[in-house]
């Protein structure tokens, strides 16, 4: 147990020797003594958990979600002398996690975070424009007043809470490899709409697809405002009446932004309109500023509108995989959840560095990769400690890169499932015949039929 922070702990002066495996060729450590600087972060006297062994430590968590902090901090120094054998108690590392603050970590994150994808990738460029998707998903925080008062959660009708208060996040992730290029954290109490505003800073020259929770003129106007251009799914609401039809079928309409019934800013956008064979005749319609229906045919948008859905699989490798399915966050503090959160994403964008490494070496698409594949194989080289030396660290890359066959997957199939909550204790009640849902299934491939409106 941790008594005090004196000399006397095995820790003190040894901080230089804690990495976090493979992660360490990317979140390297003159990166974090940088952030930790910028944030004016660095302690005024040693100790046996400084700032730059809480970077580490906190993106452990993230990479050992479902560790205590007793063996999250055992795998990382199993493999160091002398420092497995006396690690400090639970209260001194939630004690560091408060002074080192959030604001660390989301400065490594965009440090260490940008566009991956190489030229030619498939699905990850339209007409030299990077495709990448901005989309939106929960994480549950514990349930603690200050939680709870800063990120909201789900209440009954007679207002008693409802499981857990629940973190939005936001994201802007490049579609042909699932890294995330930005991201806004907030909470059940903040729009999608406003955490999305601020990406726009960081899709300049992409095309960006969203869904429809995101059709708006405010996000509309900061996206191609940057020169980003956007494709996002209409409400069944906006946009229904052509003010021009155009030779393809296509047409132009308006949406507008009403701020206490005044009209602010109306634009002009282009539909698409066409359906999913075999999807009970539901018509999509979409909106864009890629007004030219020469240079940008309608059928390469519906098609590609479906890229959007690598966001909801990014995400999904986040939620599921990473953290753990239906876990809840460790941190009872808003500040330590921002904190986690930044780690999380901080993890995940090294992890799709890696994939696109492997898959760039073998010339295959990077949704070949397994994703569990490759988090389990750096937990193992964090505990392994691979970075002891910088020829080691080559040594495991160089391994783990050359593992096609075991870590290749093979190209991804047509199939679909029913989407459903897992949750025992669901918000709302249980149809009367109860959920029936069917299994995984191979479907063949959709085909798209557009529905042009002709004059």
């Amino acid at each position: 147990m941790l008594v005090g922070l004196g000399m006397s702990h095995s820790w003190v002066g040894r901080s230089d020797q804690v990495r976090l495996g493979a992660l360490t060729r990317w979140v390297t450590p003159d990166l974090v003594d940088e952030a930790i600087v910028a944030n004016g972060r660095q302690g005024k006297r040693p100790g046996a958990l400084p700032a730059a062994v809480m970077v580490c430590f906190v993106l452990a968590c993230a990479l050992f979600h479902q560790d205590s902090y007793d063996d999250v901090a055992e795998n990382l120094v199993s493999a160091i002398p002398g420092l497995a054998d006396q690690i400090p108690n639970k209260s001194s590392f939630t004690r560091a996690r408060q002074r080192l603050g959030p604001q660390v970590l989301e400065t490594v994150f965009r440090k260490v975070g940008g566009a991956l994808a190489p030229a030619g990738l498939a699905g990850s460029f339209y007409r030299d424009m990077r495709v990448a998707a901005v989309d939106g998903f929960y994480l549950d925080a514990p349930d603690t007043k200050a939680n709870r008062a800063t990120f909201g959660g789900q209440v009954a009708k007679d207002g008693t809470p409802l499981a857990f208060p629940q973190v939005r996040v936001v994201t802007l992730s490049e579609a042909g490899t699932h890294a995330v290029l930005d991201a806004q954290v907030g909470g059940l109490v903040d729009s999608e709409q406003d955490l999305a505003v601020p990406l726009a800073a960081g899709a300049r020259d992409m095309l960006v697809i969203m869904d429809r929770g995101f059709v708006g003129v405010k996000v509309w106007r900061e996206f191609t405002g940057v020169g980003a251009h956007v494709l996002i799914r209409a409400k069944s609401n906006s946009a229904r009446t052509p003010v021009e039809h155009l030779p393809d079928g296509t047409y132009l309409a308006e949406i507008s932004q009403w701020v206490g019934g005044r009209l602010v800013h109306t634009v002009t956008v282009r539909v698409v309109e066409y359906e999913v064979e075999g999807a009970d005749g539901e018509v999509i319609r979409l909106l864009t500023d890629l007004l030219d229906p020469v240079a940008y045919p309608a059928a390469e948008l519906a098609a590609l509108y479906h890229e959007r859905w690598e966001a909801e699989l990014s995400n999904r490798q986040i939620k599921t995989y990473q953290r753990g399915a239906q876990e809840v966050l460790r941190s009872a503090t808003p500040d330590l959840v921002h904190q986690e959160v930044w780690a999380h994403l901080i993890v995940h964008h090294c992890l799709s560095r890696l994939i696109v490494q492997i898959a760039g070496r073998h010339s295959i698409d990077p949704d070949r990769i397994s994703f569990v594949k490759v988090l389990k194989a750096v937990r193992r080289s964090v505990i392994q400690n691979v970075t002891s030396t910088p020829r080691k660290l080559g040594q495991f890359l160089a391994a783990l890169t050359s593992k096609l066959r075991k870590l290749d997957i093979g190209p991804r199939r047509d199939r679909e499932a029913d989407r459903l909550v897992k949750r025992f204790k669901l918000k709302y009640a249980d149809p009367p015949k109860g959920w029936k849902r069917q299994p995984t299934r191979r479907t063949p491939p959709k085909i798209i039929r557009l529905l042009p409106r002709l004059v």
